[in-house]
């Protein structure tokens, strides 16, 4: 490719990325989405900005699988992969054996050679990690019981994608001239071709060992010479470096350079410079994850398509449907509650990224024929393209219907046994403080939090905490609700803050809800779901901030505290009013900046008179109206 050619491919791909995800962002849609619907856009099929180099740009931009992979082993410890060795070996490996015997049986009945229905089932037995992970991320469901265990099986997926490789060419008929036509397939591709088995074998487990121990002896001391100099662009180049080296060193040894930089990430997942790799490589990660994307979209074959369009469609839809009967039995097996288990179906239904590369490996090895592998790549490339609308489904649709909230490792709720005015909803730093404050003035209180670790460490501690999820109308039943006064909701996210909201209104809508907010949209949502009281979490802390700046300036300590109390009380008063303008912003824009010069004239005010006897000293009488009524209210 010239350098005119792939000037004008990068202007392309970045710019289609540049205005398809923010449009898919803004209608709710995720970047994936925006990013698949971006190359049918630009591809062959649609206006034919890029064509056949899409495959080339595909391979090169599945480095983002790599580089995400190695940013989640950063954010695994070595102790909390240890503890997901049931999950990857077990709901891993099933979900792998059964899919294969599932695919593997149909393509019998077809009847197509036993070494062609294994190689298409094993293949379609896998799912699309990148597809899977960014979309997870994007939701922010990656820790919850589905987003663990469909990484568990992701996991094992690209470990078993190896012996998958290494049994393609045994899978080989004898082509016409009388050879294997695997005989002209991996030769000189990796530095152990020709080696006996035994020797291939200690070479592997070298490579990973050197991994491990490079990881631990010698990268951490480099990146502290390194960060030394202080210059940031090398301690990214060292980054790519460590990433790129790795992935290198996993491929000529035979095994995916996803599984070897995700072990190197593991390895570095204790390092104090884990946060700092992790921000450098973020940016790489993320624009080739979705340069990826757009090649996926961009190699859909309508063209295929349109010539059959019943057999392709029908083709994807009996693979997704298969692969979720096959991931909902075992998310029920292994104990998952119905929304997670629906989650966890949805979101590994497709066939993954290594579809292309197995289907076109056994295609080269004469396992398959060209015209049974040309409907299942473009059966593959549009279950990836499903994938974002099933998630969609399932989160708007199926789990408000019929979800069930996930209860932490299936331990069964605690028995509540006892009634308080108050219930607070979660424990962690934020309601454990109004817990802490309401019981030193002898108000009683029913805490419950999902947290299992937390509530017996609490215990430990000698308050009272029981675990449950307070998001089930049935648990606040039985923790009291239809008696107490005030609920105390400190969720840790704003989608179960929501959600209980919901729930209260409907089962208890004599309960006076005082809520946490995280940001203004978030006070604004809860605003409009009718919460008595909305509490932005940094406001008081951001305003006691700034009091104490006034006083180190030399302001007087009441005229800060003034000044705070006036700013809290307009900010409360802010959420209220923009709620209402949200739909237009031009409005919400206007009215928010009216607002903020409002506060801005009335404290300047109160600087500029001096002659304001309440500012010589502390006034009980002032401070009870001045500070007891923003209390109230």
């Amino acid at each position: 490719m010239t350098t005119d050619a792939f000037l004008t491919q990068a202007v392309v791909y970045l710019g289609a990325a540049v205005v398809a995800v923010p449009v898919a962002k803004r209608f709710g849609l995720g970047s994936v989405l925006g990013y698949l619907a971006a190359g049918m856009i630009i591809g062959p099929f649609g206006l034919g900005l890029v064509g056949a180099e899409g495959e080339d740009v595909m391979h090169f931009a599945e480095f983002g699988v790599v580089m995400m992979l190695f940013v989640i082993g950063l954010e695994l410890q070595p102790s909390v992969l240890w503890r997901l060795r049931g999950p990857i070996l077990g709901l891993g490996g099933l979900q792998v054996a059964a899919t294969t015997a599932l695919f593997t049986g149909a393509s019998l009945l077809f009847g197509l050679p036993w070494q062609a229905a294994l190689a298409i089932g094993m293949t379609l037995a896998l799912s699309s990690t990148a597809m899977v992970l960014q979309s997870l991320q994007e939701k922010g469901l990656v820790k919850t019981t589905a987003g663990q265990s469909a990484f568990s099986v992701l996991l094992f997926q690209d470990i078993a994608v190896i012996p998958m490789l290494a049994l393609m060419p045994l899978l080989a008929v004898v082509d016409s001239h009388g050879a294997a036509a695997g005989d002209h397939g991996a030769e000189g591709t990796t530095w152990l071709v020709g080696l006996p088995p035994w020797l291939q074998a200690v070479a592997v487990l070298g490579a990973v060992v050197a991994v491990v121990i490079a990881g631990r002896v010698l990268v951490r001391p480099a990146f502290r010479i390194l960060g030394r100099t202080g210059l940031r662009e090398i301690f990214t180049a060292a980054a790519l470096l460590l990433v790129i080296g790795i992935a290198l060193l996993m491929t000529q040894v035979g095994l995916s350079p996803a599984l070897g930089t995700f072990l190197a990430g593991v390895v570095l997942a204790d390092s104090e410079y884990r946060h700092e790799l992790e921000s450098d490589i973020e940016p790489f990660k993320g624009l080739l994850l979705g340069v990826f994307f757009i090649a996926v979209g961009a190699s859909l074959d309508f063209g295929l398509v349109a010539r059959d369009p019943g057999m392709i469609v029908g083709l994807t839809l009996a693979l997704v449907a298969a692969k979720f009967v096959v991931l909902a039995a075992l998310a029920r097996a292994f104990r998952m509650s119905l929304d997670q288990g629906l989650l966890f179906a949805f979101s590994l239904a497709q066939v993954g990224e290594f579809g292309f590369v197995l289907f076109s490996y056994a295609s080269q090895e004469g396992v398959l024929e060209e015209s049974v592998t040309a409907p299942l790549v473009a059966a593959v490339a549009l279950s990836m393209a499903l994938t974002p609308l099933l998630l969609l489904l399932n989160e708007r649709v199926l789990r408000p219907r019929f979800g069930t909230p996930e209860t932490d490792d299936g331990r069964e709720p605690d028995t509540v046994e006892e009634h308080a005015p108050v219930l607070i909803a979660g424990f962690g730093g934020f309601g454990s403080t109004v817990g802490r404050l309401l019981k030193a003035n002898g108000v009683d209180t029913t805490v419950l939090d999902v947290d299992s670790d937390r509530v017996e460490l609490l215990r430990q501690l000698g308050l009272k905490v029981y675990y449950g999820d307070a998001t089930r109308h049935d648990l606040l039943h039985s923790a009291g609700a239809e008696h107490a006064r005030l609920v105390v909701l400190a969720l840790d996210t704003p989608e179960k803050t929501l959600a209980m909201v919901h729930t209260i209104r409907k089962h208890f809508p004599h309960l006076t809800i005082m809520a946490r907010a995280f940001d203004w949209p978030d006070a604004h949502d809860l605003v409009e779901a009718g919460v008595d009281h909305v509490y932005r979490g940094p406001l008081d802390t951001s305003a006691r901030m700034g009091r104490d700046v006034l006083r180190l300036l030399g302001f007087r300590a009441y005229q800060a505290q003034r000044a705070a109390g006036i700013l809290i009380r307009h900010d409360e008063a802010a959420v209220r009013e923009l709620a209402s303008e949200r739909g237009d912003d031009g409005d919400y824009l206007g009215a928010a900046r009216t607002r903020i010069e409002a506060v801005e004239r009335i404290l300047l005010a109160e600087v500029e008179d001096q002659g304001v006897t309440r500012d010589l000293g502390w006034d009980s009488d002032t401070l009870r109206q001045e500070f007891g009524g923003a209390a109230r209210g």
